[in-house]
């Protein structure tokens, strides 16, 4: 069973992988946008923001990175969307496959649309004078963090993909994603937010992922915040993922 779902998937996989290869603009699209905040926030706001790092680019690129992640996962909820008004889930339901592996093909794609996102906004980021001492073991850990947040994501997305009325309803759940970096500590520490909303920055799930990415690129202690960060990306993944498996479920019985 095991071998018959892998086979399938890479198939799968290789077919949504042609659509992002034939469409490379979505991927220069996906990180068109944080790279230009990226530039904004530096270039115009950042002499005005203390943050008391010597480079506001490598304060900021955590963020960013996220924000990357939340404009590419959007694509994914497009490409379900497509797929299932075309029908061809339908199709696929008659030939003798594993079901999941439409889903995992989708996922996989992400996964990797969004790494060559990430590559391209870290490339910027370097040009614009971002550095990092850290060795490859934090390298690992900042990429696994990431990877574990895109897939995160990625499931949340296939529920939109899923059920959504319009193109527009698609793509439309990623707003709020974006969004919620900017009540972070991403751009400014939460210190100098107003009452309100500085509670609900330092108690929401970014801020714990913003700061475990920042320590490890800036070699700085993490403490507690790594693990806080893991088990928000490790509820949201399982939540979505069981989310997902149901409503793709109902759609095709």
């Amino acid at each position: 069973m095991n071998k018959h779902f892998f086979g399938d998937t890479t198939v799968l996989l290789g077919r949504s992988l042609k659509h992002v290869t034939r469409s490379v603009d979505t991927i220069i699209t996906t990180a068109m946008m944080p790279v230009a905040m990226m530039l904004m926030f530096v270039y115009v706001f950042g002499g005005a923001i203390s943050t008391g790092s010597d480079s506001y680019v490598s304060y900021m690129l955590p963020g960013i990175l996220l924000i990357t992640v939340a404009s590419g996962v959007a694509y994914t909820a497009l490409r379900l969307f497509t797929d299932m008004k075309s029908g061809i889930f339908e199709r696929f339901q008659s030939l003798p496959i594993a079901r999941s592996g439409v889903l995992w093909a989708h996922v996989l794609t992400s996964l990797v649309a969004n790494l060559l996102s990430l590559v391209i906004v870290v490339g910027v980021a370097l040009l614009m004078g971002f550095r990092s001492g850290a060795g490859l073991s934090t390298w690992l850990a900042v990429a696994g963090i990431l990877l574990l947040f895109t897939l995160a994501l990625t499931w949340l997305a296939v529920i939109p993909g899923l059920s959504a009325k319009s193109v527009d309803g698609a793509g439309a759940f990623s707003y709020p994603l974006i969004f919620l970096p900017f009540l972070s500590s991403a751009f400014v520490p939460t210190a100098t937010m107003p009452g309100p909303v500085r509670a609900f920055a330092e108690h929401q799930p970014v801020t714990s992922i913003v700061n475990a990415l920042r320590a490890l690129l800036t070699e700085q202690p993490v403490g507690t915040d790594i693990w806080i960060a893991l088990a928000w990306c490790a509820g949201l993944l399982v939540v979505a993922y069981v989310f997902a498996t149901i409503t793709y479920r109902r759609k095709i019985s």
